[in-house]
């Protein structure tokens, strides 16, 4: 089921409303990194003085310079290692419309789905962001700690954040949140398992921006398998 599913996300990775999310998840997730680098750099150019006065040195105007440079290249570091999960949960906003999509091309009798509220889906993307990066960054310990295993850590870890995440958006489009979390814990297997595969690909750089979009098609798909077995006697839940 988890492999159909992908396979067929991967089959209309050419629509155009796709393409639509992708662009606007990378235009808006890189204007935030760059803003977040300004922003930081500014801050720690701020609190360094401009003159320094080291022992037996005497006063030094450079440090300030080293300083913000410094954490300029930091920053920089980091925001390539967050841009994944940042463009994951930005994008996520806009997933609706990829689940629409796949429900149009495959699933064309279905009714309307329930309109999510802008102001829900944004709250819902900001909290799915703040776990997401305090996780990946939590995670660097185990990587340090576990070097030969940190990239199953990272794949673990990814799998089940963006399994509970994309299963959850697209439930929800067809179910109230509570159905959609009972649904998710009876799954979670199956869940974390296709989450994890669409975790190993963010190891790979440009082809990972694409995850977002390949994950709520995905897990759509996947949505709708498990619900089809559900009304043969398994729930009621689903309308």
């Amino acid at each position: 089921m988890i492999l159909t599913s992908f396979f067929a996300a991967l089959g209309q990775i050419g629509d155009p409303r796709f393409r639509g999310v992708l662009l606007r998840g990378i235009a808006l997730t890189i204007a935030l990194l760059i803003g977040a680098t300004t922003g930081f750099v500014w801050l720690i150019g701020t609190l360094t003085a401009d003159s320094t006065t080291i022992p037996w040195v005497g006063e030094v105007t450079w440090l300030d310079d080293i300083v913000s440079w410094g954490s300029f290249f930091l920053f920089f570091g980091l925001s390539i290692f967050l841009m994944m999960p940042v463009a994951s949960a930005i994008t996520s906003m806009f997933l609706d419309e990829v689940a629409q999509a796949v429900e149009d091309k495959h699933y064309p009798n279905l009714p309307p789905a329930h309109n999510v509220p802008f102001g829900d889906a944004v709250v819902d993307t900001l909290n799915f962001l703040g776990v997401l990066v305090v996780a990946n960054l939590l995670a660097l310990i185990l990587y340090v700690l576990f070097p030969p295993a940190a990239l199953f850590i990272f794949w673990a870890l990814n799998g089940l954040l963006l399994g509970r995440e994309y299963f959850t958006l697209a439930a929800m489009r067809r179910m109230s949140r509570s159905e959609a979390k009972d649904l998710r814990k009876a799954n979670s297997g199956t869940i974390w398992l296709a989450g994890t595969l669409m975790a190993i690909p963010l190891s790979v750089p440009l082809i990972n921006l694409l995850i977002p979009i390949i994950g709520a098609a995905t897990f759509t798909h996947i949505f709708h398998k498990l619900t089809g077995a559900a009304e043969r006697g398994q729930t009621s839940s689903y309308r």
